[in-house]
């Protein structure tokens, strides 16, 4: 008798094993490398100086919520009268002793937020122009809000981003 030969079976396991021959499908990008590093260029200044923002708004809180304090510049002195330059000033739940200055912890508080939000901008232009997947803007964002994590994220990022336009000098754009 004679057994039914299969085409499956006839290969051998070498045979199996090669890759077929499909061709590597090409990286796309979202623009030209130009663009990709120059909003590269972009998201690097912002990281930065989001997460120095971010640094100075945790000095803020620490010495708001655990000090009692706040740093205000001029103004005068509510109890004394005098002229009040630049200093830390005890708070009594909302009220300040010193009237007509500018509380630089408000500054601060209000600067790194738009600076984030601007920070945001930066990673949404990088991630469309790399055509990363959602997860990735995701950590990317919260470079932003966790402590020192921006400087990180920053250097994964930079160093990722020239890689993968080294590797592709001839991606072509996304349109």
């Amino acid at each position: 008798m004679t057994e039914p030969t299969n085409a499956h079976s006839s290969q051998t396991p070498a045979a199996k094993a090669q890759p077929l021959n499909r061709p590597v499908p090409k990286r796309r990008f979202g623009g030209t490398a130009a663009q990709i590093l120059s909003a590269l260029k972009f998201y690097k200044v912002l990281a930065y100086a989001t997460g120095i923002m971010l640094l100075l708004l945790v000095v803020e809180l620490v010495l708001r919520y655990v000090f009692g304090s706040v740093l205000v510049a001029g103004g005068t002195n509510v109890l004394t009268g005098q002229a009040h330059s630049f200093g830390l000033v005890n708070i009594d739940g909302d009220a300040m002793a010193v009237t007509g200055g500018v509380n630089l912890s408000t500054l601060v508080l209000i600067a790194h937020g738009w600076m984030y939000v601007v920070y945001l901008i930066a990673d949404f232009r990088l991630w469309t122009l790399m055509r990363w997947p959602f997860g990735k803007l995701v950590l990317i964002a919260l470079g932003g809000v966790v402590p020192f994590l921006s400087f990180f994220v920053e250097a994964k990022v930079h160093k990722e981003v020239l890689a993968e336009v080294a590797a592709n000098p001839g991606a072509t754009k996304r349109y």
